[in-house]
């Protein structure tokens, strides 16, 4: 083991008279690159501030840096013996470019240092091109990258780092994993605090696992390499871990009372077993702040129910709740769901979305998200409101979708707010949490729900501050999200595997018969085909989630084309050509084109053959030219599908109305519809066209559709 370099025992920290760390031992030898993990609230960046004496913290115990006891030092003194310190959220300064944050701190801390702006610039050549703008105004991975820099300038022989990694894209952390790499090679030694397990499992030299002020684990070189699990599995430590068990605490100066343990049957889910000090969650304070010892006849004291939710750290320590929003008029509200979130202890990242170019406070600035945007950054801050908004929509998309640790997403907001942050949680996959608090939330929500699961909460006042409305309302969204991402259902793996089927009530026979004939084979999911249903199971397909589809009900692809009230839109299909799933259509309901009530039909259709279904729904019988129209169209589609597909026209009639004696019944329609579609198909290998002399509704016609189904489903990939 090297030489320790920084050598810490028997540490107690606290805020005021919350016991925040206790009885900590750490040391970190020269050139050694030691990793501190745990979940929120466990105490890391207070051991990072205790180490550098910054207020409010107050210490007691022994911190020798190279030799030097620091415990009664002011900070400028320990920070001069030679550490440097990297600050979660990076701490720029708005006013000063990137070239002045690094003369500044060369000047103030590091001017004989082997290390100057030249050899930043020489370690990230990025930096040196936006040398003269502000550091707040650069990526998320720039400001990481002057953030370390600045530290560097200082001429450290020790480099502590606040959760690096936070809010990084993949391609960023792993440079910063070289950095790491490169300093401790060149004999620099480095404490990281850090939550992204493979990050710190990849860099760590040994690692100490903190739970509830403590060190549970201090984990070998040796350990780490041969498992590369064992840091999931340590910091999943809870009550019930009975293989974990910490030292007993040190005696400090002063006599602290105990705090009587509950009984095992009570054990709260953020105890650690053999942790009896007082926490900073059980109220008790700083020795000499503790009341006089009570007689013996005073009843037990119990440290009051922890409100954090009962999840084992495992579960969640990979998952992050992303928080986005307009931070230059909603920060007051985006930064209260964080503090939320953060006393839930989940790993939380803050993203701007703002458009104004005002400097940001959050975590990921809007230049980084403005990056993502297909044609640049300029496509984003155009001057225009409208454009801008879009623009940066569009690049929110792109942002979510190449992040690979989020376990939900939630914005607050109002009309701008909401158009901003819904259409990237609707790219996100259905079953990944999302909670919009909007002021639209109360009205038609459509437009941005759409297929996916979203959670609208009505915000009841303005997006507009803190106050005791929106802080109730704020905190029920904050920890709605905290719940789902905390208590999501693991996966039943015994379960059938999902398939999608659309219906309409003039196909229900069909799709009925289908799904009893495949109901002990696979989880059957049927969607109502009224634009929104079809959208969902697209959004299903495309999410991994179906094994296949069996798509009886294609109407919507009616009401797209003529202007009905049920369309999905022009990517109908879309989801099946891109995830190349096994496809099974028929042309159920295109004899029908779908309006509300008699009164609201288009008065250019008000002579065409017009059916009643319902009070509210009406229905137009399509002519031979509309036909002709949904064949094109879904031959289209059909042609661009690369995975197995089956296509059955059923000749007798389309749906239940569509047969001899009713009102729907039109040969000449149908006719121009299946010999468009004949004569635009492209049969493959895999794509095949099928006719058969009956009506979507007759049993016979639902045999065919599974016979078809299963014929393109590999072997044993149902659990036949």
């Amino acid at each position: 083991m090297p030489e320790a370099l920084l050598n810490i025992e028997h540490l107690d920290a606290f805020y005021g008279k919350s016991h925040v760390l206790q009885g900590v031992d750490l040391h970190v030898g020269h050139g050694e690159l030691v990793v501190v993990v745990g979940r929120n609230g466990m105490g890391k960046t207070t051991l990072l501030k205790s180490i550098l004496g910054l207020p409010p913290v107050t210490r007691t115990g022994s911190i020798v840096f190279d030799n030097q006891q620091t415990v009664k030092m002011p900070t400028s003194d320990v920070a001069n013996l030679g550490i440097g310190y990297v600050p979660q959220g990076r701490m720029l300064f708005p006013s000063l470019t990137v070239d002045e944050h690094l003369r500044f701190a060369w000047h103030h801390g590091g001017q004989n240092s082997q290390w100057s702006a030249e050899s930043v610039y020489d370690l990230f050549p990025e930096l040196e091109q936006r040398a003269q703008i502000s550091g707040t105004l650069l990526s998320g991975g720039e400001q990481q990258m002057l953030a370390i820099g600045r530290a560097l300038v200082t001429n450290p022989l020790l480099l502590m780092m606040d959760e690096p990694s936070e809010g990084l894209s993949v391609a960023v952390i792993q440079r910063m994993e070289e950095v790491c790499r490169h300093l401790s090679a060149h004999g620099m030694a480095i404490l990281l605090v850090e939550q992204n397990l493979d990050m710190a499992q990849s860099l760590a030299d040994r690692a100490y696992i903190v739970v509830n002020g403590r060190i549970a684990k201090d984990i070998s070189a040796d350990a780490l390499a041969a498992d590369r699990t064992i840091l999931q599995q340590a910091v999943g430590v809870t009550a019930a871990d009975t293989d974990v068990t910490l030292s007993p605490p040190a005696e400090p100066e002063a006599k602290v009372d105990a705090v009587p343990e509950a009984p095992a049957a009570e054990a709260l889910p953020d105890q650690v077993v053999g942790a009896t000090a007082p926490t900073r969650w059980s109220g008790a304070g700083l020795p000499e702040a503790r009341a006089p010892e009570k007689p013996a006849s005073t009843l037990p004291v119990r440290e009051p129910r922890s409100t954090v939710l009962p999840v084992s750290v495992a579960d969640t320590v990979d998952r992050v709740a992303y928080i986005a929003g307009t931070f230059d008029t909603k920060a007051r509200d985006l930064l209260f769901i964080k503090s939320c979130l953060d006393r839930q202890r989940l790993r939380t990242v803050t993203v701007d979305l703002s458009t104004s170019r005002k400097p940001s406070t959050a975590a990921i600035s809007p230049t980084e998200v403005a990056r993502h945007h297909p044609d640049g950054i300029g496509a984003v801050f155009t001057g225009d409101r409208g454009t801008a908004v879009a623009g940066m929509a569009q690049a929110f998309i792109r942002f979510m979708a190449g992040r690979r640790d989020v376990g939900g997403l939630i914005s607050a907001g109002g009309t701008g707010g909401t158009a901003l942050a819904t259409p990237a949680m609707r790219s996100l996959p259905v079953g990944i949490p999302k909670v919009m608090v909007s002021t639209v939330a109360s009205g038609n929500v459509r437009q941005y729900v759409g297929p996916s699961d979203i959670c609208m909460m009505y915000s009841v006042t303005d997006v507009a501050g803190i106050n005791r409305i929106s802080a109730s309302v704020l905190a029920n969204a904050a920890h709605a999200l905290a719940g789902m991402i905390g208590f999501r259902p693991a996966e039943d793996r015994s379960r059938l595997p999902a398939i999608g089927l659309t219906m309409f009530g003039v196909t229900t026979p069909c799709v009925q018969a289908v799904t009893k004939a495949l109901n002990m084979r696979y989880d059957c999911l049927v969607f109502h085909a009224t634009g929104t249903g079809g959208q969902s199971m697209e959004k299903l397909a495309e999410s991994g989630m179906l094994e296949g589809v069996i798509d009886v009900t294609t109407t919507e692809v009616a009401d797209f084309t003529v202007g009905g009230v049920m369309s999905a839109g022009e990517d109908r299909m879309g989801a099946i050509i891109r995830s190349r799933i096994p496809y099974v259509g028929s042309c159920g309901t295109l004899d029908m084109v779908n309006f509300e009530a008699m009164d609201t039909v288009p008065q250019e259709f008000r002579n065409r053959n017009l059916y009643q279904h319902n009070p509210q729904v009406t229905l137009m019988r399509t002519t031979p030219e509309e036909n002709r129209k949904f064949a094109l169209f879904i031959a289209a589609k059909l042609n661009q599908m690369e995975g197995p597909v089956r296509f059955l026209l059923p000749l007798k009639g389309v749906s239940l109305i569509d047969a001899p004696g009713k009102p729907f019944h039109d040969p000449e329609a149908d006719r121009m519809l299946f010999d468009t579609l004949e004569s635009e198909f492209q049969p493959g290998p895999d794509r095949r066209l099928i006719k058969l002399d009956m009506n979507i509704n007759d049993p016979a016609f639902a045999e065919a559709l599974v016979d078809n189904f299963l014929d393109l489903i590999p072997s044993g990939a149902s659990g036949r």
